[in-house]
């Protein structure tokens, strides 16, 4: 059960709040089941035709959630034998991605992601995903050594987008982020990239150049978050849900949009309501993938994605 209630959530967490009272009163005052269970059936209900019903900037909030499971959690739960490697060899390490070794379900990889972080000293960590220009460079780092050992790479995406910074502009923000964009597209072996919450501008399309993109049913994929559209077009931040509304930014959109090629399905009330079946969820999806990617030549896999992304936005 989630501690933190989105604002669409209330009425469902005042149903929980009822349960875990008459919980508590079981202990001292008898037995209370057939309310519970009353009570839990309609709460279950309620979670299902809320959850049914979500508006693009309900499905934002979602993405958003800070229990949603995130890059560390996925290396837990997918991945054994990980070891991290730090560092891009020309600045120093942005822990704003992360990645290293791995095996999945016994195959050797590469597996990197943005690292969000779950409290107020490993978001300050991970500075909130948004990765650095060592950052990126990291990155490219890690597909070279993917490309040298023949590994295939695993990436997940989760970023509002890469950090507006200062020193990250005099450090070269842009060419990282079209470096690792590029290499990406090169890459000789199989690459499948997984948006698991914010898929947010450049910061996270230098790690999607993927030959296939899945992507979480409540998570979201934009070239600019919905405050930043709604402050350009309208000069308001506080308009972000009408920019939502209108940006197509939802999985149903972007799989209709051939932009993303399969949408996971999410437990009822979100990847955070059931952080384990999420995960395996993920699993389950990458490892399909991927075996229809392995046997495929790196000049194939080179084609098959500069084709996937040559068609997107052409007519027919």
């Amino acid at each position: 059960m989630a501690t933190h209630y989105l604002e669409f959530e209330k009425p469902i967490a005042e149903l929980e709040q009822k349960i875990d009272e008459l919980n508590g009163l079981s202990a001292t005052s008898g037995s209370f089941e057939t309310e519970i269970a009353a009570l839990r059936k309609k709460a279950s209900q309620l979670r299902k035709k809320t959850y049914a019903n979500l508006d693009p900037w309900m499905r934002t909030q979602v993405a958003r959630h800070p229990e949603r499971p995130h890059f560390i959690d996925y290396v837990d739960g997918l991945f054994t034998d990980f070891v991290e490697l730090k560092g891009d060899r020309q600045f120093g390490d942005d822990q704003a991605i992360m990645g290293g070794l791995a095996r999945f379900r016994g195959q050797s990889v590469v597996v990197m992601g943005h690292e969000k972080g779950n409290d107020t000293a490993s978001r300050l960590t991970h500075n909130f995903g948004m990765a650095l220009p060592e950052g990126y460079r990291k990155a490219v780092r890690l597909m070279d050594l993917a490309e040298r050992f023949n590994l295939p790479v695993l990436s997940f995406v989760d970023t509002a987008g890469a950090y507006p910074g200062l020193g990250a502009e005099e450090r070269g923000q842009a060419e990282a982020i079209a470096r690792s964009t590029e290499r990406g597209l090169m890459l000789g072996t199989p690459f499948i990239t997984t948006i698991t919450g914010e898929g947010g501008s450049g910061g996270a399309i230098a790690l999607a150049a993927a030959n296939r993109v899945l992507m979480l049913e409540h998570s979201i994929y934009s070239v600019i978050s919905p405050e930043g559209a709604a402050g350009i077009l309208w000069r308001d931040g506080a308009r972000a849900k009408d920019a939502a509304l209108a940006m197509k930014i939802t999985a149903p959109d972007l799989l209709g949009l051939k932009i993303v090629d399969r949408v996971i399905e999410e437990p009822l009330g979100g990847a955070h309501a059931d952080r384990t079946a999420a995960v395996t969820s993920v699993g389950d999806a990458i490892a399909e993938e991927l075996a229809s990617l392995r046997p495929l030549s790196a000049d194939t896999l080179r084609k098959q994605r500069a084709d996937r992304f040559y068609a997107i936005g052409r007519a027919g």
